[in-house]
């Protein structure tokens, strides 16, 4: 199920950035740029949610860590600089515009993670 939501956000953000970059970049191309930025993070870290072994868990959790930490950033800036982003991204207001989900997201994958470490690292 992790999968499967992380590969519907992938598909999401990347064709949100893709349409923001292609029609429209100059008029805020920071926030469509962090949209690129959220789309190939949800990409590896489905691929890597996906794949078995300690080298795929170990690149989801760089994924999601990098992913939850975005979401946050993001999240205040577009709340207390509204300037640098005229436009939303994936991840603007925590996700507001995807439910919360962006917020949400990383946090289960991150527990998800932990509670297969040991199956994932062979300890």
């Amino acid at each position: 199920m992790l999968v499967a939501v992380y590969g519907i956000f992938a598909l999401a953000a990347t064709s949100r950035a893709a349409v923001q970059i292609s029609t429209k970049f100059h008029e805020a191309p920071l926030a469509y740029l962090l949209s690129a930025v959220a789309a190939v993070i949800y990409i590896v870290a489905t691929v890597a949610l996906a794949r078995r072994g300690a080298t795929s868990w170990r690149v989801a959790l760089v994924c999601l860590s990098v992913e939850l930490l975005g979401v946050l950033v993001v999240g205040t800036l577009s709340i207390f600089d509204r300037e640098a982003f005229p436009d939303a991204t994936v991840w603007s207001v925590y996700g507001e515009g995807y439910l919360f989900i962006p917020l949400v997201l990383p946090i289960i994958g991150l527990y998800w993670l932990r509670r297969t470490a040991r199956v994932a690292t062979g300890s």
